[in-house]
């Protein structure tokens, strides 16, 4: 039999199968570009729209990474806007051609600054921290533009040796080392997701791409779509920072359930006959008292994971601290007992087993699993369900007659569902 791959290939599996899988709304955004540049009617169809996009997209995008302090936000688009700009410059009278220093300077550097933002820490924009990447950014183009009139000869050789085939790349305005480090630039990004997928990290992989393809439209005097590509890139950053709003306030991300408020507004979706189980962890104080936060964390995302299980069309939510809730569209709470009681019974019969792996020799990490020697640590759940009645008509009635029936539960000895 073949061997199964040991558990860090299968995460990197898992996560790489993330990026790809959620690939939205990016590689809508990126086909839409595509489609628009090589479209002649659409180009025509909206032409009085289209200068006004750039200005649309940067525009929000600085409200937008203000607002919500996003850094690097901030930062991607004053490379983004910086390239830009210069690229228009010197497209409109200055010369650019392929041979040009500006050029293949921009994609040397613009890759790889981008790639290196998600690599690190949101730090602020007004910050030590931020006025000195800041002044790294200010510093490179000041370095291009002397390297540009003073020594453009040498600087363009070196730009433009000779690393790959011809005929692979002789349809972009890029030389080879601006290829590589777009390469390298997307390598890293999609390295680090491979080891831990972020929204943040996902979109900055994507704008590479077409940062790349408008770099690569620039012709002798003309900036092609370089403009419209480069504020594609731009809105790809920014509806990964609305959709990493969203989930924070609708998702839970320690557990990866959907968090209280999606329970809130799904209790006011659901119409009918409909249940409502809330579920409380056993002990749950004494497991952080002695085993610490970190394995509490992780009991909760185990828990989380089975209750992801429960069947007969149960939905379940992070209802906050180490209660969780799971709606039943459709059926009464005596219906629902069967399924809630394997999941009681799931948790149970899971060997929650504490184990210390060393890191070092002076940091100890306790990891929690499901196999192998080390200390057992007991979990059980406790759940209580109510349902809609001519009583309890109004959710916020339904999910205090269900707490009600959870107290109960815990009154009678936990590790039992209570009607």
């Amino acid at each position: 039999m073949p061997r199964a791959a040991p558990p860090q290939t299968q995460e990197v599996y898992a996560n790489l199968w993330k990026i790809v899988s959620r690939g939205l709304p990016e590689v809508p955004i990126i086909l839409a570009a595509l489609i628009y540049t090589h479209t002649q009617w659409l180009q025509s169809l909206l032409a009085p729209l289209a200068p006004f996009y750039p200005y649309a997209v940067f525009g929000a995008g600085v409200l937008i990474g203000w607002r919500f302090h996003r850094s690097r936000l901030l930062f991607a688009l004053l490379l983004l806007a910086l390239a830009d700009r210069t690229l228009v410059y010197f497209a409109a009278g200055h010369g650019l051609a392929r041979d040009r220093v500006i050029l293949q300077a921009i994609g040397l550097l613009l890759p790889l600054n981008l790639a290196a933002l998600p690599l690190t820490s949101e730090r602020g924009f007004i910050t030590p921290p931020g006025l000195a990447r800041l002044a790294v950014i200010l510093g490179q183009v000041v370095a291009v533009s002397f390297l540009d009139r003073e020594a453009a000869g040498a600087t363009a050789a070196v730009l433009h040796t000779q690393l790959l085939p011809k005929w692979l790349f002789a349809w972009t305005s890029l030389a080879d080392p601006a290829l590589l480090a777009f390469f390298v630039g997307g390598g890293l990004v999609l390295a680090s997701q491979l080891m831990s997928p972020t929204a943040t990290g996902r979109s900055f992989a994507w704008a590479l791409v077409p940062t790349f393809l408008g770099l690569s439209t620039v012709r002798p005097g003309n900036p092609g779509f370089s403009t419209f590509y480069l504020a594609t890139a731009a809105l790809i950053l920014i509806v990964a920072v609305v959709e990493a709003s969203y989930h924070m306030a609708y998702q839970d991300s320690l557990t990866g359930l959907p968090a209280r408020r999606a329970l809130n507004e799904a209790l006011l979706r659901v119409g009918g006959l409909y249940s409502v189980a809330m579920l409380d962890v056993d002990h749950f104080k004494r497991i952080n008292d002695r085993h610490g936060h970190d394995v509490g964390d992780q009991v909760l995302k185990m828990i989380a994971a089975k209750l992801a299980q429960v069947g007969g069309g149960g939905k379940a939510y992070r209802y906050g601290g180490e209660e969780f809730a799971v709606i039943f569209p459709g059926r009464g709470a005596e219906a629902c007992v069967p399924d809630l009681e394997a999941v009681r019974q799931l948790v149970e019969d899971t060997r929650f087993i504490l184990r210390s792996r060393f890191r070092s020799k002076k940091k100890k990490e306790k990891v929690l699993t499901d196999r192998g020697p080390g200390e057992r640590v007991p979990v059980t759940i406790s759940i209580g369900v109510a349902e809609k009645t001519d009583r309890h008509a109004k959710w916020e009635q339904v999910v205090k007659a269900a707490d009600r029936a959870l107290y109960r539960a815990k009154e009678g000895g936990r590790n039992q569902v209570t009607v």
